[in-house]
């Protein structure tokens, strides 16, 4: 509905903060940016991926609360954001580890070795490989969630890949998909009941 009246009530009422100014937010820039690099040049430094994005995290935090503080912001709005992102990461953190369990159960029962055999038997050709590979993500993506399904379809397809062109096809076209399913439904998360 394009009535104004009607949009005031899907305004949002939570509070705004804007640190922009202020030289913490260019200080979170930094450690943002340094972080990331430090994860682009891993091979080189040897340190895993996980360390710089916990410590810069934890950075990340303590300078949100110390600008929060010199905003005015009460200890129960901090604590109340704190939890809320860290609810979040749990629930993220607990999915992850359950599909890749799913996964993991998966190629230990050798799934993707039958299905491999099964394909490559048939004498699929690499468009009749993609379409069947496709149809399964397509057969699956209603039962599984969109991220399983994409880990699942990952699997099978570096199962079934040979020539690495092919691979890269398949894995940009199942990319897209998620991609496609993702957007649906964010699109679909951040509509009015």
């Amino acid at each position: 509905m394009c009535i104004p009246q009607y949009a005031l009530a899907f305004e949002s009422h939570s509070e705004q903060l804007v640190a922009i100014d202020s030289p913490l937010a260019i200080l979170a820039l930094v450690i943002f940016v340094a972080s990331y690099l430090l994860v682009i040049f891993e091979e080189k430094l040897h340190l895993p991926k996980s360390k710089p994005m916990i410590f810069s995290a934890g950075l990340l935090w303590v300078v949100a609360a110390i600008v929060g503080n010199q905003l005015g912001v009460s200890h129960e709005t901090m604590q109340i954001a704190v939890t809320h992102n860290l609810e979040e990461f749990a629930e993220l953190f607990l999915f992850l580890l359950v599909a890749m369990i799913y996964i993991n159960a998966l190629e230990e029962r050798n799934i993707f070795e039958a299905l491999k055999g099964y394909l490559i038997n048939r004498g699929f050709n690499y468009q009749q490989l993609f379409w069947v590979t496709s149809g399964i993500a397509f057969v699956l993506s209603p039962v599984a969630d969109n991220l399983t399904t994409a880990l699942i379809m990952g699997a099978v397809v570096m199962a079934v890949g040979v020539i690495v062109r092919s691979l890269s096809l398949r894995l940009v076209s199942l990319l897209l998909w998620l991609r496609m399913r993702v957007v649906r439904f964010l699109h679909l998360e951040t509509l009015p009941p």
